[in-house]
């Protein structure tokens, strides 16, 4: 059987061939490979020899490098696997790191293994609308926005020719309303029934008495308290999910020397002889473990059940502290250094329909002067 034989240089590294094996065409691209090795690219199954050279020719336009052929030819998993390695392993906090190979499980249930360059803009939508039947829309925004980061990397190294995320539409399951905090009465009643002699029903107390955030607890230590000032000063913070130890505050504004009552400081006080802690040891750990948010938050939830109050999480104590000292007339400002908030504008935005309900009463006050006159 005759068989056909030409060649044609694209460039340097990469040679063309066609053959004829039998009534079909078959082209054959030779290149080099990342590190230097020779690599073949075979496609057959051509009526013409023509047909051929158009589909060679379509790789060489497509695809600027021939390699980058063979990586539209990975599955998303994979391509969203070698992204996250290249570009963001190493040059992003491990929380974060965590959320986009979170990511990448998710891609490996909803998009199977599709390839690169068969992912077309109805493919990504269909994939995204099903996600979506069992996510929130913000957990569905955050999916496509960490896909499409790779996919337009993708795109600028001539990996894919289009952009498939493009004017995707968002949806996702509605979210029911989640009480944030708790009102002055429940506060009281939440203080009231807990037990300060229990480890984590004080880091409860604390951060009800106090708004501070739960990591900002668990690093406090018994010089970070001086009794005679009534005072608690915060400047670092406990890493409890990846057990790394101590970590610098959110922000600078974060670290601070907050006002506390004479009870607080009684009780962690006794907490403090009763467990013979150094001054420079976490109050809170465990053969050097602190609790994890997941237990801390069914503690408050049982707490809240046994005296029949609406569920909070624990970080919605830090919202009930700052919502019963404005009520109780605490100005803004105050309120805003005692949080740690980087700027007055975030502690106003946050709690917005509070400060216009007391303005309200404010106005009426005015007019109440103003009519005395």
């Amino acid at each position: 059987m005759r068989q056909l034989f030409e060649k044609y240089e694209w460039r340097v590294e990469t040679m063309v061939s066609y053959r004829k094996r039998g009534e079909v065409w078959q082209y054959e691209i030779s290149y080099k490979d990342i590190n230097g090795k020779y690599k073949k690219l075979r496609r057959s199954g051509f009526h013409l020899k023509s047909d051929a050279e158009m589909a060679a020719s379509k790789v060489r336009t497509d695809f600027v490098d021939v390699r980058q052929y063979r990586n539209a030819e990975l599955s998303l998993d994979d391509y969203f696997e070698r992204w996250l390695k290249l570009y963001k392993q190493g040059s992003v906090s491990d929380i974060t790191l965590n959320k986009y190979t979170n990511t990448l499980q998710h891609i490996k249930q909803i998009f199977g293994h599709i390839k690169l360059k068969d992912i077309s803009r109805s493919v990504y939508q269909d994939r995204i609308n099903f996600f979506a039947q069992t996510h929130a829309v913000r957990t569905v925004a955050t999916f496509h926005k960490q896909i499409r980061a790779a996919l337009l990397d993708a795109l600028d190294d001539h990996v894919i020719t289009s952009d498939p995320t493009r004017k995707i539409v968002i949806t996702g399951r509605p979210v029911r309303a989640k009480r944030k905090a708790l009102d002055y009465e429940d506060w009281q009643k939440l203080i009231h029934c807990l037990d300060p002699t229990n480890k984590l029903d004080l880091i409860i107390y604390i951060a009800a008495v106090t708004g501070m955030r739960y990591a900002e607890i668990l690093g406090i230590t018994p010089k970070d308290f001086d009794p005679i000032s009534q005072s608690l000063r915060i400047n670092k913070t406990w890493d409890y999910k990846y057990r790394t130890g101590f970590k610098k505050t959110k922000n600078q504004a974060s670290i601070r020397t907050i006002r506390i009552d004479v009870r607080t400081i009684q009780l962690v006080k006794e907490h403090i002889e009763t467990n013979n802690i150094g001054r420079s040891t976490p109050l809170f750990l465990t053969d050097g473990i602190a609790p994890v948010s997941a237990q801390i938050n069914k503690v408050l939830t049982d707490k809240l059940n046994s005296i029949n109050i609406p569920r909070i999480t624990f970080h919605g104590l830090r919202h009930t502290h700052a919502s019963v000292l404005l009520y109780q007339g605490v100005s803004v400002l105050s309120v805003s250094k005692r949080l740690g908030h980087s700027n007055i504008s975030t502690t106003q935005s946050t709690y917005l329909h509070i400060i216009k309900e007391l303005e309200a009463q404010d106005n009426d006050k005015i007019i109440s002067i103003l009519s005395t006159l």
